[in-house]
């Protein structure tokens, strides 16, 4: 299968080093500055507790010179997305299937016909539409990733935890296109699931990386740290609450509470965040993905987000005095 990674970080490395490694794609990388130099000169490198992979890509920082693909799986971060969609067609023909493995909402979230409300674009998350044009619906599987890892340098990837990948067609089907991508994935060495609600999956996700995240970027901890501290659990746990009445409105149903949750995220221990590395790291946040477009939901279907809005205020401000968050 020719498959094309776009964005080769922390999990854009973990997927295309392990695809390049079993041998079933034909696989290039859309990358640039820095990162494009380091896979050209040093090659794509994996680090993990039990194996430490070094494989040889095709890398281009052009969609034209690449060309079109049977597979795109898009792995950058949400604040990059709107701009750099419009140069992903030169990828995408008729047939290409599209997979974002991103955190937060997709674009497409809220765009599904028969959900039991009228259809609509999350400003939030493609503020101008650039990526709904860009990235057919009709050729988008969604996609919710559970994997840590993190990029030290360019090129170079570290993987902490889990390798495993829920994908499924937006509308729950069981198609052929998921199943021919599952395959590949399966292949590579990734624990994968194919969904039949990826809907509820990449919400379930949300559930806890909208607390978690925010809450990390602005205070420097780690997630076991977040839950030992009773005040600041209870804060994440009254967002919760509002994520699930949120969901209930959107049809994804979350039946665990936050307690639950709290108790399985403290078996991660000193795990960071992807929000707390990219304020180390002096990298934009992802907050409009993360945070943002479940208060955007929120207010289009009527649920007060009164605790939501104080962890996006707060991080939004954080963000704009770093330097992190546009403003």
């Amino acid at each position: 299968m020719k498959v094309c990674i776009v964005g080769a970080g922390a999990i854009g490395g973990c997927i295309g080093i392990k695809l390049v490694a079993s041998g079933a794609s034909d696989l290039s990388v859309l990358a640039r500055g820095k990162t494009l130099a380091a896979l050209r000169e040093n090659g794509w490198r994996l680090h993990g507790e039990n194996e430490d992979l070094t494989v040889r890509v095709k890398a281009d920082d052009d969609a034209e010179k690449i060309g079109v693909q049977e597979l795109v799986i898009v792995a950058v971060k949400g604040t990059s997305l709107p701009e750099l969609a419009p140069a992903l067609k030169p990828l995408i023909g008729p047939e290409t299937v599209v997979v974002p493995a991103m955190n937060g909402v997709p674009w497409w979230f809220c765009k599904l016909d028969g959900l039991g409300f009228e259809p609509f674009a999350l400003e939030s998350v493609d503020p101008d539409g650039a990526i709904e044009k860009s990235l057919p619906l009709a050729q988008t599987l969604g996609c919710a990733v559970h994997m840590g890892a993190s990029c030290p340098a360019p090129g170079v990837v570290r993987h902490s935890i889990g390798w495993e990948l829920m994908i499924g067609e937006p509308s729950g089907a069981l198609s052929e296109r998921l199943g021919r991508v599952a395959d590949l994935l399966e292949h590579a060495g990734f624990k994968v699931k194919r969904s039949t609600d990826v809907r509820n999956d990449i919400w379930y996700k949300l559930w806890g990386n909208m607390t978690s995240n925010p809450i990390s970027a602005i205070t420097g901890a780690t997630l076991a740290r977040i839950i030992d501290d009773p005040i600041v659990r209870e804060f994440s746990s009254a967002m919760m609450r509002e994520a699930t009445a949120i969901g209930e409105r959107v049809g994804c149903h979350v039946s665990q509470s936050p307690e639950d949750r709290h108790a399985v995220a403290r078996t991660l221990g000193g795990f960071k965040t992807s929000m707390l590395q990219d304020a180390e790291a002096g990298r934009a946040i992802e907050l409009d993905t993360i945070v943002g477009a479940v208060r955007e939901i929120g207010q289009r279907v009527g649920v007060p987000t009164p605790n939501i809005d104080v962890i996006f205020g707060l991080a939004r401000l954080f963000g704009r005095v770093h330097g992190l968050y546009p403003g």
